[in-house]
């Protein structure tokens, strides 16, 4: 009898488990867009990684909620939905950033944004997946920060010119 009141009570507000999924999705993009909203400034030069520290901070308040979407729970149309949201965002500042500067990005933006956002949901997944993480939200912002700056080449050791 309980079970069945609590089933009821479900289906009056969501159609099913994929419906309550979207909800949850939906309601996390609002909060951690609201979140980096003031953060974010399409016209500096340089990435201050505020957004991405907010983003992690933001996954340590709903772990567990982040857990469920970036592990690609029901059929993954969470975590499609979130990267794709995250990446229309930062086409759309990267795109304004050379604007504001007269430049003209060397790739496509999209995939520039897509690459970008890639690494970071990855490493938010990796980051997430323990107990207790073992990095604070800051030590890894400025890993990111100093990846996204300097490049690979240089985060891997190297010094100098990357060999062509």
């Amino acid at each position: 009898m309980i079970e069945s009141r609590h089933r009821a009570t479900f289906y009056t507000h969501y159609t099913d488990k994929d419906d309550l999924l979207n909800h949850i999705v939906t309601d996390l993009i609002d909060e951690l867009q609201e979140r980096q909203r003031p953060l974010v400034s399409t016209s500096s030069v340089g990435f201050t990684g505020k957004p991405i520290l907010e983003m992690f901070r933001h996954a340590a308040e709903e772990r567990d909620t982040y857990r469920v979407i970036l592990r690609g729970e029901g059929d993954g149309r969470a975590l499609r939905r979130f990267i794709d949201d995250r990446a229309a965002i930062a086409a759309v500042v990267f795109a304004a950033r050379a604007e504001a500067q007269g430049a003209t990005s060397n790739i496509d933006i999209d995939l520039l944004a897509r690459a970008w956002v890639g690494e970071r949901i990855t490493v938010l997944q990796w980051w997430l997946e323990p107990e207790t993480p073992t990095m604070s939200p800051e030590e890894v912002t400025n890993m990111l920060r100093d990846l996204s700056l300097r490049g690979r080449f240089r985060a891997s050791g190297f010094e100098g010119e990357a060999p062509a």
